[in-house]
């Protein structure tokens, strides 16, 4: 055996994790630094414990899919095309592109600030975060349309890399004592519950990891050779890997917010954090904060403009094309014109105030999980299509879990 091939049947550990890192780097952005660093700011460190409830949640969301996936060979869409015909897409398509303008806007604007802050060169700072926003998406769009996947993969694991390194030694030169941390950890509390406390544990649950890039780890699975069953297990270290990074970042920056006194939200407080840490950690903490910020929300950034094309491609395949038994094409054209939509239409958004993109963002984005527990519960139930992996009672009661909390967040956003 060459040694090509026995390195194609022993990969390395960053093989075969490097999937989920793909789906923590572009779930963590903007909004999970300003709502992990202003809830452990407002409630202190009694509420760690809802970060990992919250990377559980999206864990047991993704392996579901993933399962889907490899025991019937369908993307959960395709599933779900197959299941519910046409309507199907006409009532999926319409979220798609709600959810790609909110976030799309969402992302150029937390670049755009979180880059004045890193290079004043503007005095007005809504100027600033125009153009630097439309920067960093032209700079996203030419990478995803030169680099192709492989390229992807590495400047992500870079973007990570820093952004984790950067908030974990920052966390740790904050610590506030392991008996506080392991009290928040072990004992679920909610501080000013008739206040404030309920609606920030909630948003910093649902605020851990992505929403609709979920489905997106399917494409790039794909990617990386997964098709059987065989690689289920692979799966969930993967996931397991990726979701346990997710609620680690989100912890340090609970541990961070609780530290300091901090005001704002969304991308202006990233650089409200920044500014305050530079009493405790000097100019070079301050500048090392924000490149792993911009760390974070330009792998945001990058990881939805790369994945999101892949859920219209697949659409326009199976209701639109002809050819229904390809797979994507990421250099044909209904890829490749819905990443030129992504990258430019939502631009029209940075005239808006970030709060608001990011108040619809969350909205919309609140409204996808809950969907999808659903779908899983239904479709992962079927043993005609997934045998001995179709759901059995603990995936059951965890997606029922999952269900219910997330439509009670979704009906406390909506009511409140």
């Amino acid at each position: 055996m060459s040694n090509t091939q026995a390195q194609s049947h022993h990969p390395s550990l960053l093989a075969i994790i490097l999937p989920g890192i793909l789906i923590a780097a572009t779930g963590v952005g903007a909004g999970d630094l300003a709502t992990a660093s202003f809830a452990g700011s407002q409630l202190g460190l009694a509420i760690l414990w809802a970060v990992v409830v919250g990377s559980v949640f999206k864990l047991i969301l993704t392996e579901g899919l993933a399962r889907w996936q490899l025991a019937t060979g369908q993307s959960l869409l395709e599933g779900l095309a197959q299941r519910l015909g046409p309507v199907f897409a006409w009532l999926f398509l319409p979220y798609l592109l709600l959810w790609s303008f909110f976030v799309g806007s969402a992302l150029m604007s937390a670049c755009g600030v979180t880059l004045h802050a890193m290079f004043p060169v503007f005095e007005d700072a809504g100027q600033a975060k125009i153009v630097f926003g439309i920067v960093s998406s032209l700079l996203g769009l030419i990478m995803v349309l030169l680099g192709g996947f492989k390229l992807f993969e590495k400047i992500m694991a870079f973007c990570i890399a820093i952004m984790f390194g950067v908030v974990l030694v920052t966390a740790a030169i904050l610590w506030p004592g392991t008996s506080e941390v392991l009290r928040g950890l072990s004992i679920p509390t909610i501080p000013d519950a008739q206040g404030k406390g309920i609606s920030w544990t909630i948003a910093l649950i649902g605020g851990v990891g992505g929403t609709l890039t979920i489905l997106c780890y399917g494409y790039w699975i794909r990617e990386k050779g997964r098709n059987t069953v065989d690689h289920i297990r692979t799966c969930r270290i993967d996931l397991t890997t990726a979701y346990a990074l997710t609620a680690l970042f989100g912890l340090a920056m609970v541990i961070i917010g609780s530290t300091l006194e901090i005001e704002g939200k969304g991308a202006g407080l990233l650089v409200s954090l920044a500014d305050t840490l530079q009493q405790p950690l000097g100019e070079t903490g301050r500048w090392l904060f924000l490149i792993g910020a911009f760390g974070a929300v330009f792998s945001s950034l990058l990881g939805v403009w790369q994945a999101v094309p892949y859920l219209f491609a697949d659409i326009f395949r199976l209701f639109f094309s002809k050819n229904q038994h390809d797979l994507v094409d990421t250099k044909a054209w209904p890829y490749r014109a819905y990443l030129f939509a992504l990258a430019i239409v939502p631009m029209l958004g940075l005239m808006v105030s970030f709060k608001q993109i990011q108040q619809f963002y969350g909205i919309v984005g609140a409204a996808f999980l809950p969907l999808l527990a659903i779908a899983l519960l239904i479709m992962n139930s079927r043993r005609d299509c997934l045998g001995e992996h179709a759901n059995r009672w603990p995936s059951h009661a965890l997606l029922s879990a999952t269900l219910i909390f997330f439509a009670g967040m979704g009906w406390m956003k909506w009511s409140g």
